[in-house]
């Protein structure tokens, strides 16, 4: 829709024409006055409700109670809808029993290595040795005697020593495996408790969220308004609760994997018995204590909106009534039209309307379109002109003086601008006379009278 000026006062273009004289036919002069002027934006809108909620089944599960019927009031905290879902209880059961599972035992920080036991053969070994010295003391020779016995000591001493080095070396191997294995299992331990503390924090979370979903089995008004019915697909997907269920422990094996569907535009009516499945919408609460209006306005003229400005507004709905409106906010995001152009959402909120004869008009529903008509300049004791007075010469805006009969030139600043009369905010003075009919055709010096 294209924005077009608002209605401006005929009385002011009735006093200038009717002060005018005619030189010529196609030229009229008439005395600069005061006189009010109101600018006016138009912009296309739709009725809105102050908020609104679609109350959707949290599980899936059975209507259980309907206690409201289509189109009735409510208020906030009402009971709705109750809904019975044996499959939301036992998930519950399930994600708090998973909670109460005691975490696994830590693994060994230590190993104990069996010791090297060489009592037997170390006597075996003793039972030679002492063998040899029998057998070197029959020698008859002393010398060689005593260099036999010499040698059989020595041997035994060596014995000793490998076996104690061999002692040796197996403490020093546990200790080595004990301070490995100590740095790993305490790595590990560490990473194990990390993973516990998750675990019980996810534990946590199921159970709170199946709680959530068992409370919400009964759907309350958040807030007052009128109730509009659902419909439901009688079947679907769980969500919510049954994704961190089955990031648990042996979650899934203790209950029914759940159908495949969804929800769309075509379902069974809300009504007590009807199965419903988790996001099946169930009752829409619509608040309409207070009708909003967002408007499209041109990004021409919405830099002269401003909170808190008037505005009138008729329906399409209610012809020839008049309803009252204020700005009460003014978007930033752009909104591309269909020819091209660009507008900006525009909130009012709507007040009372009336009919050109007075009586009170009916009150207007959400969704239903209508004209807005913004307030954005107003002068009250404004000097004015006619429009029609106005010549446009490129970035100027241009008005023809009568000097003395003579047409003289002079460029003027423009305020509040109306259909039919605008506000001269410099350039013109009250009393002067100027051209109000036929400007595009006068030329500087020409003759009006």
């Amino acid at each position: 829709m294209t924005p077009r000026r608002g209605l401006a006062p005929l009385l002011v273009l009735l006093a200038l024409t009717g002060c005018t004289s005619e030189p010529t036919p196609s030229v009229q002069v008439g005395d600069v006055r005061r006189a009010p002027v109101t600018e006016v934006v138009e912009a296309p809108a739709t009725i809105g409700a102050r908020a609104s909620a679609t109350l959707r089944a949290p599980a899936t599960g059975t209507i259980a109670k309907l206690y409201v019927r289509e189109g009735q009031r409510v208020r906030k905290g009402d009971l709705l809808v109750r809904i019975s879902s044996p499959q939301a209880r036992a998930q519950l059961g399930q994600a708090r029993r998973a909670a109460r599972t005691p975490a696994p035992p830590s693994p060994a920080t230590s190993v104990r290595l069996p010791s090297l036991n060489t009592a037997g053969f170390d006597r075996k070994v003793a039972a030679h040795f002492a063998k040899a010295r029998k057998a070197a003391r029959k020698v008859a020779d002393a010398r060689v005697r005593k260099q036999l016995l010499n040698a059989i000591d020595l041997a035994q001493a060596q014995h000793r020593a490998q076996t104690a080095a061999l002692s040796t070396i197996t403490a020093q191997l546990g200790r080595s495996i004990n301070g490995v294995l100590s740095g790993v299992t305490s790595g590990l331990a560490g990473s194990m408790a990390s993973l516990q503390a998750a675990s019980k924090a996810q534990a946590r979370a199921a159970v709170k969220a199946a709680e959530s979903t068992v409370a919400a089995l009964t759907v309350k008004a958040p807030f007052g308004g009128v109730v509009t019915l659902g419909r439901v697909s009688g079947g679907g997907a769980a969500g919510g609760v049954e994704s961190l269920l089955g990031q648990l422990p042996g979650a899934g094996q203790e209950l029914p994997s759940l159908p495949a569907g969804g929800s769309g535009p075509a379902g069974t009516p809300v009504a007590a018995g009807v199965p419903v499945a988790a996001g099946d919408p169930l009752v829409t609460v619509t608040d309409v204590s207070t009708l909003l209006l967002d408007a499209d306005v041109d990004e021409t003229d919405v830099l002269m909106v401003r909170k808190g400005i008037e505005a009138q507004v008729e329906l399409d709905a209610v012809p020839g009534a008049t309803y009252s409106a204020r700005v009460t906010g003014i978007g930033v995001t752009p909104k591309q039209g269909t020819t091209g152009g660009v507008s900006y959402p525009v909130r009012l909120t709507l007040g009372a309307g009336a009919f050109d004869d007075g009586t009170r008009a009916p009150t207007p529903k959400p969704g239903m379109s209508a004209v807005t008509r913004l307030t954005v300049r107003e002068s009250p004791a404004a000097i004015s002109a006619p429009a029609s007075a106005i010549v446009s010469s490129g970035r100027e805006s241009v008005v023809w003086v009568d000097r003395n009969g003579v047409a003289e030139r002079r460029v003027v600043k423009l305020g509040a601008q109306g259909e039919a009369v605008v506000e001269v905010l410099t350039g013109l003075s009250v009393g002067e006379r100027i051209v109000v009919k036929g400007a595009d055709s006068v030329r500087q010096g020409q003759r009006l009278s």
